[in-house]
């Protein structure tokens, strides 16, 4: 069944975008400035964000531009595993009674991203990848990610379209925030 995202009922995942990490992406600019979209826009929507960093003590923390970002109840959990669920700090998180649909940006796509998002299909949530918030070090291994994450049963959109999805009407309180992010 399909859960169309809302506010009440989804959750956004950040996927390691760290300070070693994002400058050897394809496109990390892009990747940037979509995913400070989302964090703001799912401020505004107060959806709840949780964030992973891989092995930190190598590969940096999430870089500065986006964690300044994070509302002050932000969950972020250092991780080893690929796939966040591979942790149990961030497993306790992911309640699929509660909020069943999840959101995810970040990078690797055909690494941690796509591990973490067959994980949470198969916990039960429904997953929406956001298209221009997700990189690899190589345009085909996106390409390729996103398209076994189709197949698998993501929905994939961009970042934008999500925020509209979330906000379903303009006569929502927080529509002209949203539109203002968008521009």
């Amino acid at each position: 069944m399909f859960n169309y995202p809302t506010a009440e009922n989804s959750i956004f995942v950040i996927v390691d975008i760290q300070s070693r990490l994002l400058p050897a992406m394809n496109d990390p600019e892009q990747v940037l400035n979509r995913t400070q979209m989302l964090v703001k826009g799912m401020s505004e929507l107060k959806v709840p964000i949780a964030v992973t960093e891989q092995y930190p003590q190598g590969l940096g923390n999430t870089v500065p531009e986006l964690a300044e970002l994070f509302p002050e109840n932000t969950a972020v959990v250092a991780k080893t595993s690929f796939s966040c669920f591979g942790e149990n700090a961030f497993a306790e998180l992911m309640d699929v009674s509660k909020r069943p649909v999840m959101i995810i940006a970040g990078i690797e796509s055909h690494v941690c991203v796509t591990q973490t998002a067959l994980d949470a299909l198969n916990a039960g949530f429904q997953v929406f990848i956001a298209a221009d918030a997700v990189s690899s070090r190589k345009a085909a291994d996106l390409d390729t990610a996103l398209s076994l994450l189709r197949h698998a049963g993501c929905t994939v959109a961009s970042s934008e379209a999500i925020l509209f999805m979330l906000l379903k009407n303009a006569k929502h309180p927080a529509f002209k925030a949203i539109s203002q992010l968008v521009r």
